[in-house]
């Protein structure tokens, strides 16, 4: 209930104020278990990305923010579970990989955290253990406009064009290297940047 509120306002905060604009939603499976990876430049990319989509997504944040009991409240309602940032977190991700096994969507960010530039960075490992565990279909994505939105480091919400563009699914080959696919979902989600489709 929560969830499809907060993607309802969400929508109509970016289509009135940011010229909201969505490429290749079909590219999100209709069902079953996926992987959504997208570039991380904002605090607001997650509000986005779950406008964007037409299924719903589930997504880690760091633990901290679980520790205000409200906070903790609204963010299991929308879909998001306590991470440990730094080292392999085994609780998160057993989650993260029922929630998928459950047909459910998971967001990640394959960068880690947010870029300080704007600028996309080095895939780490973790998304290609997910990728190779899970085997289901890999959806890359790439934001723009997040940046001059809400910056990093910045509380004040700027009017910008917003755009999130959908890539085609990726399927991996089982036993690639994790860093291998990393680096393969991280070169879909660059030429999504250049406007490709």
């Amino acid at each position: 209930m929560l969830y499809n509120l907060g993607k309802f306002l969400s929508f109509v905060f970016l289509k009135l104020f940011c010229g909201f604009r969505v490429f290749n939603r079909e590219s999100v499976p209709a069902k079953g278990g996926f992987i959504l990876a997208t570039n991380h430049a904002s605090n607001a990319d997650p509000l986005v990305i779950g406008a964007a989509s037409p299924k719903p997504l589930h997504f880690m944040a760091k633990v901290e923010l679980f520790k205000n009991p409200l906070l903790a409240l609204i963010l299991s309602a929308v879909h998001a579970f306590p991470v440990h940032r730094g080292w392999g977190d085994i609780h998160a991700i057993r989650e993260a990989i029922r929630r998928v096994r459950n047909g459910g969507g998971l967001l990640i960010f394959p960068e880690g955290g947010r870029s300080s530039d704007g600028k996309l960075g080095q895939a780490h490992e973790g998304i290609g253990f997910l990728a190779e565990k899970l085997n289901v279909p890999i959806v890359p994505a790439y934001i723009s406009g997040t940046d001059k939105v809400l910056p990093k480091g910045s509380s004040r919400v700027s009017a910008a064009r917003v755009t999130v563009r959908f890539g085609r699914q990726i399927l991996v080959e089982r036993r690639m290297p994790y860093q291998a696919i990393a680096d393969k979902i991280m070169d879909e989600i660059r030429r999504l940047s250049c406007g490709s489709s």
